[in-house]
């Protein structure tokens, strides 16, 4: 549709599209996320992503701010961004380019896939409809939303 947040598809011909980024929790619940153009490599939105993170509520004491350990694939291996994670006391695993398999990294990236998979359930993320990023980042929002809610639904009752 075009718009704001969109840019050429490296993967799709050249058609205007616009990116998800995630944060999530092992179970899978987002924790942050981002929007920039299909063209936009993953690592500069790494750090803004990182920190949208709000609180995260647990045990008792102090909420945590940061997670405790992050797992990340291929795209955001650069040295700003793991000394970006050393800074802030964030443990990492990162594939190396060209040195390491991505199937190692695998049994953790999943869970990421699949609330990629959650947020396209909805047709609305799917496809960009609209031209404006701030109605489209509402709708992810809206949708990250709706998926933690059902997942206190199904696991606290």
């Amino acid at each position: 549709m075009g718009g704001e947040d969109t840019g050429p598809n490296p993967t799709d011909r050249g058609k205007l599209g616009t990116k998800h980024h995630l944060l999530v929790d092992r179970n899978g619940l987002p924790l942050a996320v981002a929007l920039s153009a299909a063209n936009t490599h993953d690592s500069q939105v790494f750090i803004p992503l990182l920190d949208g993170a709000r609180a995260i509520a647990g045990k008792r004491g102090r909420p945590r701010w940061r997670p405790h350990k992050l797992h990340a694939d291929k795209g955001y291996d650069f040295r700003f961004c793991r000394d970006y994670l050393r800074r802030q006391g964030i443990l990492h695993r990162i594939a190396r380019r060209g040195i390491e398999s991505k199937e190692r990294l695998g049994r953790h990236r999943w869970v990421v896939e699949r609330t990629i998979s959650w947020l396209h359930r909805f047709r609305r993320l799917r496809i960009r409809y609209d031209k404006r990023s701030a109605i489209h980042l509402a709708f992810l929002l809206l949708a990250c939303s709706i998926i933690a809610w059902r997942f206190v639904q199904r696991f606290c009752h």
